[in-house]
């Protein structure tokens, strides 16, 4: 199961929640439910950073031919934590009708991260670099398509 399915929970959970939500009448427009102000508490911002730095750590110990770090790493990118259910709902509810693409990037991220680990378990450095380069790949075009949105909608960032 991709990470995203993990993340933005069941369909059956989803579908529960929202209907709460609905049945309540309380769903708002975006913009009204996530003034930037929020944007400082978003666990999806600590996550993203965290990410960054297990990135970081693992071109180090690629560059250190260090693969037992690399595959110590490579689970953490792939399976990262998730923000909690309401930030989950907020995050679907922005990206709306592109959450298919979003969760494809996600699993693509999650997949060449299974290989990432898979090459440095074998020591196969060029298999690991190939790998990583798919990780790298995967998270520019999930950031290249919804991180200046995201920015602005959540972080009111221009």
């Amino acid at each position: 199961m991709s990470l995203l399915f993990r993340i933005f929970m069941p369909p059956r959970a989803a579908a529960a929640a929202l209907a709460g939500v609905l049945a309540g009448g309380m769903l708002l427009p975006i913009e009204a439910a996530d003034p930037p102000d929020q944007a400082t508490s978003m666990a999806l911002t600590g996550i993203m950073r965290d990410l960054g730095r297990d990135m970081q750590a693992v071109t180090d110990a690629i560059a250190r031919e260090d693969w037992p770090r690399v595959a110590a790493l490579a689970p953490q990118i792939g399976d990262h934590p998730q923000p909690p259910l309401t930030e989950k709902l907020r995050i679907l509810a922005f990206v709306g009708k592109d959450k298919g693409r979003f969760r494809r990037y996600d699993k693509q991220t999650h997949e060449a991260a299974q290989q990432l680990a898979e090459a440095a378990q074998r020591e196969d450095g060029s298999a690991t670099i190939r790998a990583f380069a798919s990780v790298q790949t995967a998270c520019l075009a999930c950031h290249q398509q919804f991180r200046k949105p995201f920015q602005e909608h959540f972080h009111g960032r221009r």
